[in-house]
């Protein structure tokens, strides 16, 4: 029972901070507002002029029966709207799939929830330098590289709440990942490495590199979503993971025009 509850508590507070971190990164263009709602997260747009101009909502949930999540989502959003819900590791999870689809909802995309307890954190060669974006310069060149903007001219102190790593061939930026702060955790977004550089350990470099960082700076835990490809890396840096993540939408003909 004790592990259960423990199992529990880490899937709960690493929701908390995917919800608050994510939400970061989406306020990039507009303000979007981590909200908490029974035993469920929104993340959503702050009130616009315009409710065209709403993005779609996440209603996110891990320990909520599939059909009161499905009823605070219906009552309660502002226009399009998405469920994401979190399967614990090691949980059976076709009794939540026929439950959601019972309820009207297609089954899109699925992630992986992982944490690392920054207790122990390998060590890889570098391939090449890595560096923290603080100037304008070195982000525009991230810019065009990611081909979107990464970080902010607000962030470009030692102070801020989002830290920007960059892998360099030269001039060029090759990979790329971001670490933000979210109390004493923080979320990983936006891992990438370019495609003609990746299978040289850029990856694990970055990673190693930034959760250095994460725990020199205070943080307890780094959590991440991992797609298919990442779930396999990201252990070897000492991930582990919490569940698996399945965004469910509503078919539009049975959400009255949702």
């Amino acid at each position: 029972m004790a592990k259960s509850s423990d199992n529990a508590a880490s899937i709960n507070r690493a929701m908390e901070v995917f919800v608050r971190g994510y939400s970061f990164t989406r306020s990039f263009t507009h303000p979007y507002h981590p909200q908490q709602m029974a035993q469920a997260w929104v993340v959503r747009d702050t009130p616009r002029k315009r409710g065209a101009d709403y993005r779609r909502e996440e209603w996110v949930g891990a320990q909520i029966a599939p059909a009161e999540l499905d009823a605070l989502a219906r009552e309660n959003a502002r226009g399009h709207f998405c469920i994401c819900a979190i399967v614990p590791e090691g949980q059976n999870d076709g009794p939540l799939r026929a439950a959601y689809k019972s309820l009207g909802y297609r089954l899109g995309t699925s992630e992986f929830l992982m944490a690392h307890r920054l207790k122990s954190i390998p060590k890889f060669p570098e391939p090449f330098p890595i560096e923290r974006v603080l100037s304008a310069d070195l982000a525009d060149r991230l810019t065009k590289s990611a081909g979107q903007r990464q970080i902010l001219p607000v962030h470009l102190h030692a102070d801020a709440p989002l830290r920007q790593y960059v892998a360099l061939d030269n001039e060029r930026p090759t990979g790329w990942v971001r670490s933000i702060a979210v109390d004493d955790a923080t979320w990983v977004s936006n891992m990438h490495v370019l495609p003609k550089y990746r299978r040289r350990g850029i990856g694990k470099s970055l990673l190693a590199r930034m959760l250095r960082d994460d725990r020199k700076l205070g943080s307890k835990v780094s959590v991440l979503m991992a797609s298919h490809a990442g779930a396999m890396l990201y252990p070897v840096v000492g991930y582990e993971m919490l569940g698996k993540l399945l965004v469910y939408t509503p078919i539009r003909r049975l959400t009255d025009g949702r």
